[in-house]
């Protein structure tokens, strides 16, 4: 289990200056899978946060709640700033553990490197902030830190993916993309996670209710069940 190795100020002083050498979103130490035993996959959604991203798709929680599949929600604090009761709600569920989505959901990057056009932080001080003003907000609102982190866009170079890391959090990415930042219709989100593989991670998203990402999920979870599988929070 990821543990704080340094604080804040000393991450930051201990990667000034670095250059990065790569970029992506399946990076040597990014968690990209899970064990596969028992046909085993780890559902996971984002909440975006910022302006017009602070929605609720309560349709895809309700679903999953009565369901009982788990999952793992990683919120953006701009998200849990304008949805402070519901986050309160959703961390209190057993059935979530809520993760770190970034603070103003930037790519993690020490030079601005951007990724689906949305620009990237520029320094090693902005990245460490990316990380950490939301790992606090986290801490405080669930009561203890949150274990992955996983970037606006879900990239990172690899200077980023080393500051997560010292900041105590495992850099976590996905197998399968099943809502394309939740503009997939109903039916593209049912097939992309019919292609499920034991061991996977889903990334896809719960801030636009009006998006097929729950239509999506109506159809495809229970039939992935009826097939073997189990629905886990990334272990």
């Amino acid at each position: 289990m990821p543990f704080i190795t340094a604080p804040p100020d000393a991450v930051a002083a201990e990667y000034a200056g670095r250059q990065p050498a790569a970029w992506g979103a399946a990076l040597p130490g990014i968690k990209t899978g899970i064990p596969s035993h028992a046909k085993r996959f780890a559902l996971t959604f984002d909440a975006c946060g910022g302006p017009g991203n602070n929605d609720v798709d309560e349709n895809l929680l309700s679903f999953l709640v009565a369901q009982q599949i788990p999952a793992t929600l990683f919120l953006n604090k701009r998200w849990i700033d304008a949805n402070p009761a519901r986050a309160a709600q959703l961390a209190a569920n057993p059935q979530f553990e809520l993760a770190n989505h970034g603070t103003a959901h930037k790519p993690l990057s020490v030079t601005g490197r951007a990724a689906y056009e949305i620009k990237g932080t520029a320094t090693v001080r902005e990245a460490v902030d990316e990380v950490w003003a939301n790992h606090e907000r986290l801490t405080a609102l669930t009561g203890h830190p949150p274990r992955f982190f996983r970037p606006g866009t879900a990239h990172y170079d690899d200077i980023a993916v080393a500051i997560t890391t010292a900041l105590g959090e495992t850099p976590l990415g996905y197998t399968l993309n099943a809502d394309y930042g939740a503009t997939s219709t109903a039916a593209q989100v049912n097939a992309a996670m019919l292609t499920a593989e034991p061991g996977g991670i889903a990334l896809a998203h719960m801030h636009r209710p009006r998006s097929g990402t729950a239509a999506g999920m109506y159809q495809a979870l229970p039939a992935l069940r009826a097939n073997g599988f189990e629905f886990v929070k990334v272990p």
